[in-house]
């Protein structure tokens, strides 16, 4: 070895990247706890507590989970506004996401001024928000014509329960709003149909698949994690919609005198939390269904491990009888000689 060369030791150079992987990440890292960690810990603490603001400061009144039991005893406007909002979700979602991928497979498609095209369906995440999107919003602008949504209107509350006629309407209400918003999930499914190989769908062709047959077993199977990160991304975002009457409910809370900090901390939270099985529930209903195809080469690979386990097993019996007769043999010839 020549003199002065430094030796490197096994694993040196891999903790040195990871110090360097950390070092990039830390400036992350200490805005993730300054700003979501440490708040959502106040947040919490705050919940447990009756908060008043006075002159001196901010007064404590430790009540534990006395704010969540207060929220569904004697609390209608937000058990409403939930379950106003779960039945908007649950229809909403699945007709933004259906939607996206439409727009996103006629994107897809070569067709003239494509890119005119993808900005223009684009552009509304950019332009229409904040201060723009109020002002459309005011002048009834972003929703559906006032004869045409009375009409849907008497249509649902003629022949559907309370809750989810008014939750149909809100939806057709804002329909135009939603769809403005589904630039974000169109993107996304345009960029997972250009990764789909275009030689999956020769081959379907030359074996006979119809579009339709490609679709749901070529396309379909391939973004189906681009479908769940489309439906999480739309629930939190109709989650913090402006438009969210939750949201409204839970500000107006934080400011009014009865409420207080406090008690607005409650329904935070346990606003996050259904959230957070909606979320779950998509992702169950989504992916814990296993594509038919996936089960069957599954099974196909259990069957190839059980012939190639009885063939093993047959090779080893052959090669011992083999080795019998090899014995057997020696022994004759040793008794003929």
């Amino acid at each position: 070895m020549a003199k002065g060369k430094r030796v490197v030791k096994p694993g040196q150079l891999e903790r040195r990247e990871n110090r360097v992987g950390y070092l990039f990440i830390l400036p992350w890292l200490i805005g993730f706890l300054a700003l979501v960690a440490w708040p959502m810990i106040q947040s919490f603490q705050y919940s447990l507590n009756k908060i008043k603001l006075l002159p001196q400061g901010m007064a404590k009144l430790y009540v534990g989970f006395e704010n969540y039991s207060q929220i569904f005893l004697t609390d209608p406007d937000f058990i409403m506004g939930l379950e106003t909002y779960l039945t908007e979700t649950l229809i909403a979602v699945p007709v933004i996401v259906a939607f996206a991928l439409i727009i996103a497979m006629l994107l897809n498609e070569k067709i003239a001024c494509r890119g005119l095209f993808r900005m223009i369906f684009f552009l509304p995440i950019i332009i229409a928000s904040g201060p723009v999107m109020q002002q459309l919003a005011d002048q009834e602008a972003a929703s559906i014509p006032m004869m045409n949504a009375t009409m849907i209107e008497q249509l649902l509350d003629e022949y559907l329960p309370n809750i989810l006629a008014t939750s149909l309407t809100s939806v057709f209400n804002n329909m135009i709003t939603l769809l403005w918003y589904a630039g974000v999930q169109i993107l996304i499914f345009l960029a997972a149909l250009q990764k789909i190989d275009t030689s999956l769908y020769e081959a379907a062709k030359i074996d006979g698949g119809s579009g339709w047959e490609c679709f749901w077993k070529i396309t379909l199977p391939t973004i189906k994690p681009m479908i769940l990160l489309n439906v999480i991304y739309t629930v939190i975002f109709m989650s913090n919609n402006e438009q969210n009457s939750l949201i409204v409910l839970i500000y107006d809370t934080m400011l009014s005198a009865t409420g207080g900090y406090g008690y607005a901390s409650a329904m935070a939270w346990l606003y996050s939390v259904i959230e957070s099985a909606l979320v779950a529930f998509f992702a169950v209903l989504i992916v814990g269904r296993k594509d038919v195809y996936e089960r069957r080469a599954k099974k196909y690979r259990r069957e190839l491990k059980k012939e190639q386990r009885l063939e093993k097993k047959i090779r080893k019996r052959g090669e011992r009888h083999e080795r019998r007769y090899e014995r057997y043999k020696r022994k004759q010839s040793r008794k003929s000689a």
